[in-house]
């Protein structure tokens, strides 16, 4: 009896140390935390394009990005390719009425609503959908 005593006295600073040391191991094979890479700024020309006090295209047009989806005017989508002349897009944003006289859209330029540079912001963002 006095053995087995003996044997538990001496086993268990033991049992204690390798508990003791359990958590750090536990910890150490931890996998870390997913890294996510941090969010893309918006171009200038998307910012202005979803802003409802500037361009606020989303009004009318669906398109990337945009969380209202719009049918008065067409689909914004792959418009380096429908207008590979940036200066046909460029005048649409300025003064739609001009090529269509029929049209709802505002004349943004036209009307001092955006001026020349937001407007070249807009279609370079315009381009990249």
């Amino acid at each position: 009896m006095r053995r087995i005593l003996l044997a538990a006295a001496c086993a268990a600073p033991v049992l204690l140390g390798l508990l003791a040391l359990a958590p750090a191991r536990v910890a150490a094979q931890t996998v870390p935390a997913k890294q996510t890479a941090p969010a893309k700024a918006p171009m200038p020309g998307e910012v202005l394009a979803f802003d409802r006090s500037k361009g606020n295209c989303l009004a009318c047009h669906t398109m990337a990005g945009g969380d209202v989806p719009s049918n008065v005017g067409p689909e914004l989508s792959n418009l380096k390719e429908r207008f590979p002349n940036r200066a046909d897009l460029v005048a649409i944003l300025t003064n739609e009425e001009a090529r269509n006289p029929q049209t709802i859209m505002p004349p943004f330029g036209r009307n001092l609503i955006l001026n020349a540079h937001e407007i070249d912001q807009i279609v370079d963002f315009l381009y990249t959908l």
